[in-house]
């Protein structure tokens, strides 16, 4: 528990020396805790894993082995385009693993967050070790476990009840195989962004909208069906097309679509027609502690709604989520 407590004194990263000094301590941790071994990342493609992996390959090179792993919970498009600017522009060691059967059929009729995070955590987890038996010499796991994820899973001194577990912190088993390497733990979202930059990464890749370790499967919320998680994809995807077409992309810090298991009556080509609500989140934050919820303009909005209620099938309403955080969280499960 120490070693996952930020230092009173620990300086907030905000200027490129300080990102450089911090670079150049970890480097060199890294190198006396991994030695000649092996290490297995997650490389989602989103700032945290990118950044652990830029880390690793500075201090250890070709020890690193990325693996992909898409358990049927990406975003549309997400492992292709994971695939092209990792193995194809950045050449990477990168594996990729289809497991989308192997998730999907474990969460089948589970409903509780906590159950499926920790479901999606442990399987991650099972993912690797069974790619590692198909190397030699991995010892160790990487993760771009970062404060804000310790801070909402684990109970803190004063008895305050965690927030949530995330899939690299509570859906651990006790059995774990590797040592796990988690160089920017004690770092907020913001200072990852500066690491992230001082390590030469791409403008497009250090700021890319964050997506949870659970991914679509903490949005497609209650028990995980195809049908809502495919209504779900589609929805998402022409939101963030939506957003991009009208700069909002680069104005709001992470924006998603949720669907809840529960319909309403609607109308469709003039008879009843029951549907799924797509609910929309778009917020801005520093830390991702706190949360502030962004104005979109209704005409955009009325454009989306019109765009989701007609191109996919299932949903017959879209609300829009007005709550910053405190008192909700910036995920709804």
């Amino acid at each position: 528990m120490e070693n996952n407590k930020r230092p009173e004194t620990m300086a907030r990263i905000t200027t490129k020396e300080l990102a450089d000094a911090f670079i150049a301590e970890q480097v060199a941790e890294v190198r006396a805790q991994v030695g000649d071994k092996k290490v297995l990342l997650a490389l989602s493609g989103g700032v945290d894993s990118s950044v652990v992996a830029a880390l690793l390959i500075k201090a250890i090179g070709k020890q690193l082995v990325c693996v992909h792993v898409n358990h049927g919970l990406m975003r549309k498009n997400e492992s292709e385009n994971v695939i092209e600017v990792f193995r194809n522009q950045l050449d990477a060691n990168l594996v990729y693993v289809d497991a989308t059967d192997r998730f999907l059929d474990l969460l089948a009729g589970v409903s509780d967050p906590e159950s499926k995070r920790k479901i999606i955590g442990k399987e991650f987890i099972n993912v690797f070790a069974d790619e590692a038996r198909k190397l030699e010499g991995i010892s160790f796991l990487a993760q771009g476990t970062i404060y804000p994820d310790i801070l909402e899973s684990i109970k803190q001194a004063e008895g305050k009840k965690a927030v949530k577990s995330h899939h690299n912190v509570g859906g651990l088993p006790e059995d774990l195989q590797f040592e796990l390497v988690e160089p920017i733990k004690l770092l907020f979202k913001d200072e990852v962004r500066v690491v992230g930059e001082a390590l030469g990464l791409p403008h497009a890749m250090v700021y890319r909208q964050p997506f949870p370790g659970p991914g679509l499967g903490v949005r497609c919320l209650g028990a995980i069906t195809r049908d809502r998680l495919h209504a779900l994809r589609e929805a998402d995807a022409i939101l963030r097309e939506e957003f991009d077409k009208n700069g909002l992309a680069g104005k709001v810090w992470q924006y998603f679509v949720v669907i809840p298991d529960i319909k309403s009556v609607g109308v469709k080509d003039e008879s009843r027609y029951e549907g799924w609500p797509a609910i929309i989140r778009a917020v801005n934050t520093t830390d991702a502690m706190s949360a502030t919820v962004e104005e979109i303009p209704y005409a955009i909005l009325h454009h989306i709604t019109a765009r989701i209620t007609s191109e996919v099938e299932g949903i017959n309403r879209v609300l829009y989520d007005i709550t910053p955080k405190p008192t909700g969280t910036i995920e709804w499960e």
